[in-house]
């Protein structure tokens, strides 16, 4: 009977073990995939017909029909024995690509540019070009490749390479990003539709003063200069070169004085005739959309301008209609949220296409006739993501998706299809092959909730009212196993600053795994967007203008004080924790708000904006010298008396973005008013730490707030 009652404990003991929720951790939300939700990848439309691509878990490329028929083009087999049978490097998995053509898909592989025929499984190179070119750009038939070495541009006509500039002083930069990649630029490089002639930056940074950053991996650490302009100083210089493919000469587009201006989101005219360019006063508060002459680079017309007392900030190209060379879509937030408006290339506005309090965040692309176009809004909600198709010629939309959430979707050329993929607080990630109409066709990925075996706190998407009752979206992680008898610790997760949202109506309401980690070690965590975040219009955003540091910390204190009006939060046991803008946000927050919070963790934090660079730093504060008072009432070193609580400051000594010398300047002023500031140095990183060097960041956060809050 004794051996019996033992048989029956193990075995009791075995069924609870195996039916026991797990916990993650922080080694396992870095190594174990299966904690994320599965996807669906390299989803292409077809070229001209109604059925996409995509590459399956076996990184085969497959074929979905109208119909939801799956058929497989290439396997991964088959895509390295081709490649190999034209001497190119084989793929380590399925590369990214484009339909070109009915039969054929466009990759790189390695410096070289590839055309597949699917069906007859042959291959050849395009074009190549020098292996070590960077940022490299094609033309549309492939021929041609424009990149660059080091500062210079050059060009592959045919596998013939030319220098297209012949740059000595490293401080002139050619064909690369320029304005620290602010208004939406991401290239330098812009070929002619036709590929007849290519447009690039040219930035002399020469007038630029030198930032020394350090390298500690030499015998004799090394000063590595970088050019940093900082918010009041000289800035670089910035002109529009346009080579021309068949002379081999180069012009410059004449766009004027003063030389301090910003060149943004360059566009060709279909027929390559001419140049627009956004060009924007330093000031930014002044946008002028201008047309150049392509051949001779002559200023043609000012098309219209756009004029604001805080800041105009032009993110994207004018994107030609499909068959016209006068007519044009544009995004603008002129009536104060961004919208899509149907201009000639007179100047005359031809149409709003979209009007109301939401914001269109993306332009997917045209119909086969150019007669629609679609594009993803927060129409719904601006916690949410929808696509929509317009209608050029009366407006008209029509949504297309329903589910509640965030949606990426892929459109075939005649609209008549579509891939949705989606997910929600409720789903991890969905994927449908669907018709424009709605109905749903086929389901190709459900992963309701890769945690489904894991103790995670469930989100709980909130609402605030700031000071004068704008409307505020939060999102709260109560600890696992909450009991609301118990006190809790709480950490404040805020980062605040424009151009991001951190809450949504996606996987985990936004928030990433090491806030559910949190919540699994017994902390509650809360989350809030407040006035300066983005997609909730141009005032929402703007409301910070010179003034940064202000309304967000009262803001963020709208939550904070109700998380010490509820019965279960501990209110002597308060955290903020925050990076880049949140890491500026967790000092003001904690120097402005004195006895509230027991400890902070800021990461890469602006401590002065006269230390930030120009392009960012002026659109929302102006200069030192034209805002002083601004300045002064941001600069966190002005209130480093008012610190009680313990604080952590972590730094990249890599760091081009935030440089150190915020966070040094805030450990002397601690030193002068004897706070006692703890501070950690990341030596080879810049303004994130990534790789694998990123779990030992969370575990150094992860153990100060055990130390401090706990």
């Amino acid at each position: 009977m004794k051996h019996l009652f033992f048989f029956l404990l193990v075995s009791t003991l075995a069924l609870l073990s195996a039916t026991a929720q797990k916990s993650l951790t922080l080694e396992g939300i870095f190594s174990d995939r299966s904690l994320y939700p599965t996807s669906i990848s390299g989803i292409q439309p077809h070229f001209s017909q109604n059925w996409f691509s995509y590459t399956n878990d076996d990184d085969a490329l497959v074929k979905v029909d109208s119909k939801g028929n799956t058929t497989t083009l290439l396997t991964f087999d088959e895509l390295n024995t081709i490649l190999s049978s034209i001497d190119a490097e084989k793929a380590k998995w399925f590369p990214e690509y484009s339909w070109i053509s009915d039969d054929a898909i466009r990759f790189v592989s390695g410096a070289v540019l590839i055309d597949l025929k699917v069906a007859q499984k042959k291959a050849e190179k395009k074009s190549s070009w020098n292996n070590d070119g960077e940022n490299a750009e094609w033309t549309a038939t492939g021929k041609n490749v424009a990149y660059t070495i080091e500062n210079n541009l050059y060009v592959s006509l045919s596998g013939n390479e030319m220098a297209v500039t012949a740059e000595t002083n490293k401080g002139i930069v050619c064909g690369q990003t320029v304005h620290r990649n602010e208004f939406g630029i991401n290239d330098g490089i812009f070929w002619s539709p036709n590929g007849n002639k290519l447009a690039f930056y040219r930035m002399d940074e020469t007038m630029v003063t030198d930032y020394p950053l350090i390298d500690i991996n030499t015998r004799i650490a090394e000063v590595k200069d970088v050019k940093y302009p900082m918010a009041g100083m000289v800035s670089h210089h910035v002109t529009l070169g346009v080579f021309d493919v068949a002379s081999k000469n180069t012009i410059f587009v004449k766009t004027g004085e003063p030389i301090e201006q910003y060149l943004t989101n360059i566009s060709w005219s279909p027929d390559e005739k001419y140049i627009f360019v956004g060009v924007l006063n330093r000031d930014q508060n002044h946008l002028k959309w201008n047309k150049y002459d392509a051949s001779t680079g002559e200023f043609v017309q000012t098309l219209f301008e756009e004029k604001s007392d805080r800041y105009v900030e032009p993110s994207t190209p004018l994107i030609f209609v499909p068959g016209s060379n006068d007519k044009f879509v544009w995004q603008s937030q002129r009536d104060g949220y961004n919208h899509l408006y149907l201009f000639d290339t007179s100047g005359k506005l031809i149409r709003q296409l979209t009007k109301g309090s939401w914001m269109v965040t993306e332009i997917g692309g045209f119909d086969k006739k150019g007669e629609n176009l679609w594009f993803m809004s927060t129409k719904e909600s601006p916690l949410e993501s929808h696509a929509y198709i317009v209608s050029l010629k009366d407006g008209k939309i029509a949504k297309l998706t329903t589910e509640p959430g965030t949606h990426y979707i892929s459109l075939c050329k005649d609209f008549s299809m579509l891939i949705d993929s989606y997910s929600s607080t409720n789903v991890a990630s969905a994927c449908n092959l669907k018709t424009s109409a709605g109905k749903t066709v086929k389901e190709l990925l459900l992963d309701k909730n890769p945690l489904k075996e894991y103790n995670v706190p469930t989100p709980e998407m909130m609402t605030f009212k700031a000071e004068d009752g704008t409307l505020l979206y939060g999102r709260l992680l109560k600890p696992v196993g909450f009991d609301a008898t118990k006190k809790y610790p709480v950490i404040v997760y805020v980062y605040g600053g424009p151009h991001a949202q951190l809450v949504n109506n996606s996987w985990t309401g936004g928030a990433g795994y090491f806030q559910y980690f949190l919540a699994s070690q017994g902390y509650a965590v809360l989350t809030i967007d407040n006035r300066g975040s983005s997609n909730r219009g141009l005032e929402f955003e703007s409301a910070i203008f010179r003034n940064i540091g202000t309304l967000e910390v009262s803001d963020q204190m709208v939550g904070v004080n109700w998380l010490k009006s509820q019965a279960w939060v501990d209110a002597s046991r308060i955290g903020v924790h925050g990076w880049s803008y949140g890491g500026f946000m967790t000092i003001s927050m904690l120097l402005k708000n004195p006895g509230v919070f027991k400890a902070g963790v800021a990461g890469g934090p602006v401590i002065d904006w006269k230390y930030y660079e120009v392009m960012y730093g002026e659109r929302y504060m102006d200069t030192p010298e034209t805002n002083p008072e601004g300045y002064k009432n941001a600069a966190l070193t002005n209130f480093v008396d008012r610190l009680d609580a313990r604080l952590l400051v972590i730094q990249g000594y890599q760091d081009e973005t935030v440089v150190p010398q915020n966070a040094l300047s805030f450990l002397e002023a601690g030193i002068k008013n004897g706070k006692l500031i703890d501070f950690f140095m990341y030596p080879n990183h810049e303004h994130n730490v990534r790789g694998k060097d990123r779990l030992h960041l969370y575990k150094m956060i992860f153990q100060y707030f055990e130390d401090h809050l706990k």
